[in-house]
């Protein structure tokens, strides 16, 4: 035990800190002062798992890594670094995934406490089942900013990290993307998707060219523009972006012509899109508009000086040329992974979206606002995750002593309320009797479209996706035991692209659910919906009864005597939740933090339930 902190606890509890052993999961700006803390204070059994390696944007706030440590690994820099605090101290260091198969439960359970520092909900989520499936209490945590929490997870006695509904990932459908943008950060969405189009990994959901399908356009504008020549220039009928692009040699004239000249020229041939919109300009590539007005920049650093879209060209062709060449230099079947740190991705990024924005009429960005609204970042603020790390291990401390009922979720805000406090302790909640990985019969209710749900869609991005299952088996609950996914390869890929309403699933059907990983059973409840909000392509409604309330009342608005199953596409009101008089919402760009109002700051036995606060450069995803 350190000398200097030896006076200060008593013998069991110094005992506990050295004999005790953590898992401390994620290596970043909270994980590097939380592992220096440790050691600090006597903590001597430690392992730490971070899968990404030191980034040179890293440096100015996580300081047990060095210029010299860019490119290595975040777990074992930071085992190297905090042993000189402590060299009596054993720490085992993991550069790898917290959500692989080898780290199941019997890796959890040889753990006294686990403390997250991580910066991705999909991983707080897993981590958070673990432990659960363990019995490890686990101490969550997280910054944004000025902002940060603190919260102690125990199986049966707190609520746990899903316990109550997170804002759903923001998301913009697909047509408003390709055909109808109106804000930045819908040209900066479409900017990412080509990026990976011509050199990423390309998803076919996330093609840039016009949307033929769009509800809005006129079919028989829309064939007529697909049957002129403008095709042969690569447009919607083409096989694939990267597929046109290598035809043409990457050539950035060519791609710019048929970006922002054949595919606009398309889209104004949809008559109907128009009526009501402000009609985009086709661009060529040796007429550009004459400069736009730009102010001197004196005093602004190069990524905050605004670009003319003269500059824009400019800048892609030279990130073409340069994105190209590293792609070609890669191993076949190898792609290039868009990161904002990366100067030829940013700039194509950003000089592909102001000239998309140009086109539509919208307001262009500078090279700074991109990366961050493209990057989901809030900036990070090291003294916060120093506060966040020390409050953690007193967590910590209150867990070893078999304190429990002292254990607090702590807030750190932004600026002292009328007490003068920046830090908010609050009694933890219990669990949610209705939570759905942690209550003792989980379920969840899923609406969407048996015709049009294929069995790849349930198991990618509803399983694994929204409801954060790594590997999962899916059983229908029809007696007779049919297998529709199963986690072993290929036993089950025969169904991979055939519909639900194939297997006989519809209204009604229930799925059982089982993840050998996390040690998780749901069942699923099918609602079927042939038309959802929004375009969604699913819903997750975590409280059925919430689901029938809401329908009722909407029928009530309607003037509906009985709810029918087509009124299914209301939203759930738990999951939609808005601001009331009640909350102070701090707007950060798209970032929203929720905070309760000033009554309960004062009455600290009053619970807050802010968003998910993330630490460092993946922050708030709404």
């Amino acid at each position: 035990m350190a000398t200097h902190v030896a006076g200060i606890f008593d013998e069991n509890l110094r005992n506990s800190v050295k004999s005790c052993k953590v898992l401390v999961v994620g290596a970043g700006g909270i994980g590097c002062e939380l592992l220096k803390n440790l050691v600090l204070t006597g903590f001597e059994d430690i392992e730490v798992i971070d899968l990404d390696t030191i980034d040179v944007s890293n440096l100015n706030r996580q300081f047990l890594f060095q210029k010299q440590h860019v490119g290595r690994s975040k777990a074992e820099v930071s085992r190297e670094s905090a042993l000189r605090f402590n060299p009596k101290a054993n720490i085992k260091a993991y550069h790898d995934s917290i959500t692989t198969t080898k780290y199941g439960v019997p890796f959890y359970q040889k753990f006294t406490l686990v403390m997250n520092a991580l910066d991705n909900r999909a991983a707080r989520n897993h981590v958070n089942r673990m432990c659960l499936a363990a019995g490890v209490p686990l101490v969550e945590s997280g910054t944004a900013g000025y902002l940060g929490q603190v919260t102690v997870i125990k199986k049966g006695v707190t609520e746990c990290y899903e316990c109550q509904p997170k804002p759903a990932q923001k998301t913009f459908p697909g047509c408003t993307i390709r055909n109808t943008p109106s804000e930045p950060i819908h040209c900066i969405v479409w900017a990412k998707h080509l990026f990976n189009q011509l050199f990423g990994e390309a998803d076919p959901d996330e093609d840039v060219s016009p949307d033929s399908a769009d509800p809005e356009q006129v079919g028989e504008a829309g064939q007529s523009a697909m049957e002129t020549e403008a095709n042969d220039s690569g447009n919607v009928s083409r096989v694939s972006t990267r597929a046109w692009a290598s035809s043409h040699n990457y050539d950035a004239k060519k791609l710019f012509g048929k970006l922002f000249g054949d595919d606009i020229k398309y889209l104004l041939s949809m008559d109907k899109l128009w009526e009501k919109r402000r009609r985009p300009t086709p661009l060529d590539w040796d007429e550009m508009p004459e400069a736009d007005v730009i102010e001197d920049g004196e005093g602004l650093i190069q990524d905050q000086r605004p670009w003319t879209i003269t500059q824009c060209r400019d800048v892609m062709a030279s990130a073409v040329a340069s994105l190209h060449k590293r792609l070609a230099g890669l191993p076949e079947g190898d792609d290039l992974v868009w990161d904002k740190d990366d100067k030829d991705s940013m700039d194509f990024v950003t000089a592909c979206a102001n000239v998309r924005a140009h086109i539509f009429g919208i307001p262009q960005k500078t090279r700074f606002d991109v990366k961050s609204m493209a990057g989901n970042i809030i900036p990070a603020i090291a003294t916060t995750n120093a506060i966040i790390a020390g409050l953690i291990v007193l967590e910590a401390m209150k867990i070893l002593q078999g304190r429990f009922k002292d254990c607090k979720t702590v807030y750190l805000n932004r600026r002292p309320n009328p007490k003068k406090r920046l830090l908010v302790p609050c009694v933890l909640d219990k669990p949610n009797p209705k939570c759905y990985v942690c209550s003792e019969k989980p379920e969840v209710s899923v609406r969407l479209n048996v015709e049009k749900i294929t069995v790849k869609v349930l198991e990618d991005r509803i399983l694994k996706s929204a409801l954060n299952m790594i590997a999962p088996d899916v059983e229908l609950c029809d007696g007779k035991g049919t297998i529709l996914i199963s986690s072993e390869e290929g036993e089950t890929e025969a169904n991979n692209d055939k519909l639900l309403k194939d297997f006989g699933i519809q209204e009604g059907t229930r799925l059982n659910c089982d993840d050998f990983l996390q040690n998780y059973t749901l069942v699923v409840n099918v609602i079927h919906s042939e038309k959802l909000d929004d375009g969604a392509e699913f819903e997750v409604i975590g409280d059925p009864d919430e689901l029938k309330k809401a329908q009722e009342e909407k029928a009530k608005m309607d003037g509906v005597g009985e709810t029918s199953s087509a009124a299914n596409n209301v939203p759930d009101t738990a999951a939609s939740t808005t601001a009331s008089d009640d909350e102070l919402v701090c707007l950060d760009d798209d970032y929203v933090k929720k905070r309760k109002a000033e009554d309960e700051l004062q009455n600290p036995t009053k619970k807050m339930r802010p968003g998910p606060v993330d630490d460092d450069d993946d922050l708030i995803i709404l």
